[in-house]
């Protein structure tokens, strides 16, 4: 299932229509303004109409993208309780649209260190998930580069925080193609890359990993530097992704792009019809 994050300005089923446009099989969207802790309310009837929107198209899978200032290892109290509180927020929108999956960042240990700010976005997660009890939407734990104090860079990381957290079955995981590159797994290399997926096997589980990010990288691998590049045009490469997409053990996951659009804003139908063509043949 290939596709790419799509824009949701105008209101979510807005975002259903730009992935049918772009030719995606599955797409990812924001629930709220991702730069901001305010969410819109809902508009009236807006849910039913994403929800008639998305089944009414071709398209097979959802996913959300939470908030970017969230950090669930915040120190400032305060802080915490509004992240905790967006992520709550983000949860039962996701719910009300029928979006099965959002992925969220873990967090920065902001100088308190690896094992501590691991066990306080466990306790993040547990909160809030008990708050959110019998709802159906699973939290992805995403993989990041390793920039300054963030967590989340190593796979035992993540394996780690969910084995901290309560009501792991509702804990997934979200692997970044460029986040992991950029945090020294040699994707770009047929050796790294039976490497990689042996560790995400062994630490994460496979059936665990609910969604890719599809994004080559402008920095080199162990730059701990996160910059998106198109397909085929960054530090990991065609062969690379190549590889990854004729992987059976990767087989009904949704690849998502967030790679740039370009300024004709055409990038990510491109980056498709490559990865399509890398692939073998129409998704």
């Amino acid at each position: 299932m290939l596709g790419a994050h799509v824009s949701a300005s105008g209101g979510t089923p807005r975002a259903v229509q730009r992935a049918v446009k772009a030719g995606c099989d599955a797409f990812q969207l924001f629930v709220k303004s991702p730069r901001q802790w305010h969410a819109r309310p809902l508009g009236r009837g807006e849910a039913r109409a994403f929800r008639d929107a998305f089944q009414q198209s071709a398209v097979k899978r959802s996913v959300a993208h939470g908030t970017y200032l969230v950090n669930l290892a915040a120190t400032d109290p305060a802080t915490l309780r509004r992240s905790r509180s967006t992520l709550g927020v983000e949860l039962g929108r996701c719910q009300t649209l029928g979006v099965p999956d959002l992925v969220v960042h873990p967090g920065a240990h902001l100088g308190r260190g690896v094992e501590a700010g691991m066990a306080a976005v466990a306790a993040s997660l547990t909160r809030v998930l008990a708050q959110r009890r019998g709802r159906a939407t699973r939290l992805l734990l995403e993989n990041t580069a390793g920039q300054g104090t963030v967590l989340g860079f190593r796979l035992e990381q993540l394996a780690e925080i969910r084995r901290l957290a309560g009501h792991r079955e509702r804990i997934g995981f979200c692997i970044d193609t460029c986040h992991a590159f950029a945090a020294g797994y040699r994707l770009d290399r047929a050796a790294g890359w039976r490497e990689f997926v042996g560790e995400l096997d062994r630490h994460l589980g496979l059936a665990n990993v609910g969604c890719l990010h599809l994004n080559d990288s402008h920095h080199e691998a162990g730059s701990r530097r996160d910059r998106h590049a198109n397909i085929g045009q960054g530090r990991i490469g065609r062969a690379a992704l190549k590889r990854l997409l004729r992987d059976p053990r990767l087989d009904g996951l949704p690849m998502l792009l967030e790679t740039p659009l370009g300024d004709d804003g055409l990038g990510h139908q491109r980056d498709l019809a490559l990865l399509r063509q890398l692939a073998g043949g129409p998704s």
